[in-house]
């Protein structure tokens, strides 16, 4: 498997930041629009979806997961010009990094093909990102957002996590969550780094993980990449056709499992990359350092002794002042030189 930073689009160097530079060279006046779409036997959504999607996208990247209930030939019938991927894992997360990977526009927009996500609000993500934004990210809990599928268990879940996350990485997100994003193909290599902790081989697991965490990696690596990220207020529907494979309990472990293995201290220790490579550093110090110099010692007998201090030299006369000349007084400040109100250094007046 291919990395995504290896066949870009835009040619960046491997796990490259996006620089001012990059922002510098973006196409902000006519931006071509990836739209990404995982599918697995979704062909009963697919018309509904494929109709909202605004006019203009340079492509539309489908990813199957091996549906056998024609999602494939449905999005053909549908939209004869789709881009059609085949899956090589299993997953969400698989999926989408996979299709991240195939696409060839300036802005890549992630969307989900059950009909919970309206491809009629693509157009706001881009005009964020055209705004200035790196990374626009959907939220149904800011002004103008809502969802008509979200649980109480699921709420209550999001709110958990997205307040460790905030915590952890001090970013404000108001939704984790949430599969509706979209950002600049520049900032594919900072969001599709390998996974520090839980991929011991990352060309058989996703750089993105491999189920409903992705979305959490995809927004702890935008705070830990310092992208813009803005979040757009999106709408979520319900699921038109078939069953969710989201389980809350199994894929919230899997997101704590993900932001633990996402935290920086986590990653520098358990990540190769991190480390220094054998013979880097050598010769850089000398073989042998001087030993730090000792106060001398007077020996006493048979125990040594520190050294007496002299004694404290003698105070000195003040400036004759209004009223004669004055002494100093021990443990008296000076005049003008008074502790400050903390006591943690000078007070000037």
């Amino acid at each position: 498997m291919q990395h995504a930073w290896e066949i870009s689009s835009n040619s960046h160097e491997p796990g490259r930041h996006p620089v001012e530079a990059d922002r510098a060279h973006r196409n902000l006046r006519s931006p071509r629009v990836s739209v990404v779409v995982p599918t697995l036997n979704e062909a009963e959504n697919l018309p509904l979806v494929m109709a909202r999607l605004p006019e203009g996208l340079f492509e539309v990247v489908l990813v199957d997961g091996g549906s056998t209930d024609g999602t494939v030939e449905t999005a053909r019938r549908l939209r004869p010009d789709v881009r059609v991927v085949v899956q090589s894992g299993r997953g969400k997360g698989n999926a989408l990094y996979i299709g991240l990977v195939a696409a060839r526009g300036d802005i890549l927009v992630t969307l989900d093909a059950d009909g919970s996500a309206d491809p009629a609000e693509i157009p706001r993500f881009v005009s964020a990102l055209v705004a200035g934004a790196d990374v626009a990210k959907g939220s149904r809990f800011v002004q103008g957002g809502g969802s008509a599928d979200l649980t109480r268990t699921r709420r209550l879940g999001n709110r958990a996590l997205r307040s460790l996350v905030n915590c952890v990485y001090g970013t404000c997100y108001t939704d984790l969550c949430y599969g509706y994003n979209a950002f600049w193909a520049d900032c594919l290599p900072a969001l599709c780094t390998p996974r520090p902790m839980y991929a011991p081989d990352p060309a058989v697991e996703s750089p993105l993980g491999e189920g409903f965490e992705v979305e959490t990696v995809l927004n702890v690596r935008a705070a830990k990449g310092a992208l813009k990220v803005w979040e757009v207020p999106s709408y979520e529907l319900r699921r038109i056709h078939g069953q969710s494979n989201l389980k809350a309990l199994r894929d919230g472990v899997r997101i704590v499992r993900a932001i633990w293995g996402e935290c920086p201290a986590v990653a520098t220790r358990y990540s190769a990359e991190a480390a220094a490579p054998p013979g880097s550093v050598a010769g850089i110090l000398p073989s042998t350092l001087p030993a730090p110099d000792r106060p001398s010692v007077v020996e006493v007998g048979d125990v040594p002794r520190l050294p007496v201090p002299e004694a404290a030299p003698d105070l000195p006369d003040l400036p004759d002042l209004p009223g004669g000349p004055q002494q100093a007084v021990p443990g008296a400040p000076l005049p003008g030189h008074g502790s400050a109100s903390n006591g943690r250094g000078p007070h000037v007046p």
